[in-house]
This record gives C-alpha cells, sequence and structure tokens, in this order.
C-alpha cells in the first residue's frame, strides 16, 4: 500500500545569486572559525555549489559525491560515494539544504567507510530539525534555489514547471 503523499504547504523563499553568494562567505567563515578542512566535499547537484564556494574560499581542496531521490518523498539513493582521498584526512560535507538529515546522513555514512581523520557537516539552509555541524541560514521555510529557477525547454529559459505553481 502505497502512502498518500501530502503537499508541501511551506511558504517559499527564492533565493537569487547575490543572496546565495552571501550565504556561502557565512557558511566558510563559520567554518574557518571552527574547523579546518583538508578537503572539502560536495554532496551533488546542490551541494556542489555551496561546496566548490566554500572551498575556493577557504583554499580547500573540493571532492563531490552523488546521493538523489527519485521524488521528493523518497529515501535518498547513493549514486557515486566519495573518493578514496579522503581517507586519513578532515572532511567537510556541505549540502544546500537539510531538513530530516536523510542525505547527509547517508552521506556521512559512506564518508566514514573511508576513514577520514576527521568529517563535519554543513549546509546553506537549515530548514529542518537536522543540525548539522555548520549552517549560514535558518529557516522553515520552501527554498528554491537560484540554479532551479528556470530550466531549458526547447532551447528557451521557462520558468521550472515543479516550482512555478509555488511561486509567490
Amino acid at each position: 500500500m502505497r502512502k498518500a503523499q501530502v503537499p508541501d504547504t511551506r511558504d517559499v523563499m527564492e533565493i537569487d545569486w547575490p543572496f546565495f553568494g552571501e550565504v556561502c562567505r557565512a557558511l566558510a567563515l563559520k567554518v574557518a572559525r571552527e574547523f579546518d578542512p583538508e578537503v572539502v566535499l560536495g554532496i551533488a547537484k546542490a551541494g556542489v555549489m555551496p561546496g566548490v564556494v566554500v572551498a575556493s574560499i577557504l583554499q580547500r581542496e573540493f571532492a563531490s559525491m552523488v546521493v538523489t531521490r527519485r521524488s521528493a518523498r523518497k529515501e535518498p539513493v547513493l549514486v557515486a560515494g566519495p573518493p578514496a582521498t579522503i581517507r586519513g584526512r578532515r572532511v567537510l560535507v556541505v549540502d544546500e539544504t537539510c531538513e530530516s538529515g536523510s542525505t547527509m546522513k547517508l552521506a556521512l555514512s559512506e564518508v566514514r567507510l573511508l576513514q577520514p581523520a576527521e568529517v563535519r557537516t554543513a549546509v546553506s539552509f537549515k530548514t529542518g530539525p537536522y543540525l548539522p555541524d555548520f549552517h549560514a541560514f535558518e529557516t522553515d521555510k520552501f527554498i528554491i534555489l537560484p540554479w532551479d529557477r528556470e530550466i531549458v525547454v526547447d532551447g528557451e529559459l521557462v520558468p521550472h514547471p515543479e516550482y512555478a505553481a509555488r511561486r509567490p
């Protein structure tokens, strides 16, 4: 028996590129004050964007792993694990948003299999009960990221159909 899907009725917060940049700067500063990662590991897709920016600001190596969801209500699935080069190193795992923590928990499980010296977590937007080690902004709103606002259809940019109805 399938569970009925409950629509997400939270208010929407659209993130523009300048605000995304400021959030990444704030996240990098928070991390730098308490942790000195050797590698920043972004969770693809959305976590790669802040991961790369944070790694650049901290002047650290960047790598990625791929965790995806087949739909918003499904459990995350590992597509490509973290690189073996994280073994014995201090690792910062970065994602864009974090609500339930299921994506981060799966990523952490895979990272720990490679025995890093230390691992910490960071997200740009904390949107639920899961508490990462670092976050730049906390809200209970549904986040629409700048790169998710539009998609290409027939060679033209159009509003993303999944988010068009949610936009204010």
